[in-house]
């Protein structure tokens, strides 16, 4: 798969390596850039506003709450605990879930979904500038596809997270 690597510079300059790093400090400054915009402008956290979306794809019924934490790769005391704070501004409303009398299906309430609609209108602004801009348009279709592949390549090596 490739000569052997002997050295820590070697180690260091490794093509793989470092396309991964580069990937991963791309993904780590634009959660930044992206997360924080979000935050200072609508004032909720990057997380909220991805629950948001998750639940805005499910619809008026709703999601139980080990799907979020599956969705988000969160344990299933860390999704609790945002959506704890979701429900606290009024963003989330949990209700019984009828195919399992112990858990409970969380939906989004008419302040989440405005709430949505105002942070998609930052985060695609922000999108735009910072992660379209900077690649060709020639290459935008290719490089979407390619993220979705390695984005559903990935969820389904993570074991289920109980």
């Amino acid at each position: 798969m490739g000569e052997e690597i002997t050295t820590a510079k070697e180690a260091a300059d490794d093509g793989l390596v470092l396309a991964f790093g580069r990937l991963l400090g791309a993904a780590n400054r634009l959660e930044y850039l992206l997360g924080r915009a979000i935050e200072e402008e609508c004032g909720i956290s990057h997380l909220m506003y991805e629950v948001l979306l998750i639940l805005a794809r499910e619809g008026e019924a709703g999601m139980p709450m080990r799907a979020i934490s599956r969705e988000q790769v969160l344990t299933t005391g860390g999704v609790t605990r945002l959506i704890d704070r979701m429900e606290a501004l009024g963003l989330v409303a949990r209700g019984d879930n009828p195919d399992d009398r112990r858990g409970r299906l969380v939906r989004l309430t008419e302040a989440g979904e405005r709430k949505a609609v105002e942070a998609t209108r930052v985060h695609r602004e922000n999108i735009e500038r910072y992660f379209v801009a900077p690649i060709p348009a020639e290459h935008r279709e290719w490089f979407a596809e390619d993220l979705r592949k390695l984005s559903h390549a990935a969820r389904d090596a993570i074991p289920r997270l109980r």
